[in-house]
């Protein structure tokens, strides 16, 4: 007996008052938390408003769930619309089946549809998502282990995974390899753990590399699709699950490379600094601050509140200078305005110019 094997789940359901729970559900769920909890920190380091990034989000996550279905369909149709498929199971996500590349297609859609309608640059949100995007795909990861899916090879490693349900009515779940009828005793390659660890990895990468170079103009999430795609074609090469296949290879194969490919060449030509934002309306040239006796503590916590209540109608593009600029005269996105100013005579100013325009 392996007492290092990674034991599976034998239950991925809970009935609560007779409503389905799923394991897979709450994992996808999770991950988009935590997702846009931490692009919503990073946007705010960008001059967003509070809490803009969920407008952005309901947009973007319906889209990309759909986009990921379509993707997973199109590239493994066969347990859907092959012989002796059930069309009807195309619409079952909780049991597994969501195309990342399908996920970024579609969810790359809908978030220019929610950035169009609040005036954001596209390419500032895709910065900010970087790395939340592998975060989110990591936790997600786990929901394919409680359905006993997405594994690899037959394995004699210490950490090999035991798969206690195998259903070939799933087409995340093998029941041959190489030829051979699968058996229980075997352990096998759990993928999805490689690919979760792996992209807690990207994650880090691209928030480290972010900070130190400030990557602007989409490179952060160039940066995070090369780091991706680069673990992907070799994890995709372990799994046994049922996929198309080319030349013998699996077709995710081929689709990781060429996306790579198209990342990097984008990485290299494109330059930029990292973008910021200010309201649209905000002034060409910061203010003047005023003297320090000009002003009250409760004006400034009274212009404070204002301004944290107010959401801009749109965005415009500055660079870090001119956003530092706009910070330390009191001109600032609501988020960037602190509960207690440092400078509270800046913040003043900025609420007297916006009453006299």
């Amino acid at each position: 007996m392996n007492f290092a094997a990674i034991p599976s789940p034998t239950q991925s359901v809970w009935d609560l008052f007779g409503f389905p729970i799923r394991a897979y559900a709450l994992c996808i769920i999770a991950g988009m938390v935590a997702a846009t909890l931490l692009t919503e920190y990073r946007l705010r380091k960008r001059g967003v408003a509070p809490w803009v990034s969920l407008d952005v989000v309901v947009w973007a996550v319906p889209f990309g769930i759909v986009g990921a279905r379509i993707y997973h369909l199109i590239t493994s149709p066969e347990a859907y619309f092959g012989a002796g498929g059930d069309p009807v199971r195309a619409f079952y996500i909780w049991e597994g089946g969501l195309g990342i590349w399908g996920a970024v297609a579609g969810g790359a859609v809908g978030a220019w549809i929610g950035c169009r309608q609040i005036g954001l640059p596209l390419s500032v949100f895709a910065d900010a998502l970087a790395p939340g995007l592998p975060l989110a795909q990591a936790i997600g990861r786990l929901g394919n282990w409680f359905n006993n899916e997405l594994y690899g090879k037959v394995t004699t490693l210490p950490w090999g995974l035991e798969v206690h349900e195998m259903d070939s009515a799933n087409p995340g779940h093998a029941t041959m390899i190489d030829g051979e009828p699968v058996t229980k005793p075997d352990l096998y390659h759990p993928t999805f753990a490689y690919e979760l660890i792996w992209n807690l990895g990207v994650a880090g990468l691209v928030w480290l590399l972010d900070r130190k170079f400030k990557f602007g103009r989409g490179r952060a999430f160039a940066l995070y699709v090369m780091a991706y795609t680069a673990g992907r074609v070799w994890i995709e090469m372990l799994r046994v699950d049922e996929a198309n296949t080319f030349f013998g290879v699996r077709i995710n194969v081929f689709v990781s490379i060429v996306i790579f490919l198209l990342a990097t060449a984008y990485f290299v030509v494109v330059k930029g600094p990292r973008g910021y934002v200010v309201p649209a309306d905000a002034p060409d040239t910061a203010p003047e601050p005023a003297a320090e006796s000009d002003v009250s503590q409760v004006d400034v916590e009274d212009t404070a509140k204002s301004a944290a209540a107010k959401q801009p109608a749109g965005y415009q593009l500055v660079s870090e200078e001119r956003f530092e600029e706009y910070q330390r005269t009191g001109v600032l996105p609501p988020a960037e305005v602190p509960a207690e100013p440092a400078e509270p005579v800046a913040v003043v100013a900025a609420g007297d110019d916006e009453k006299k325009s």
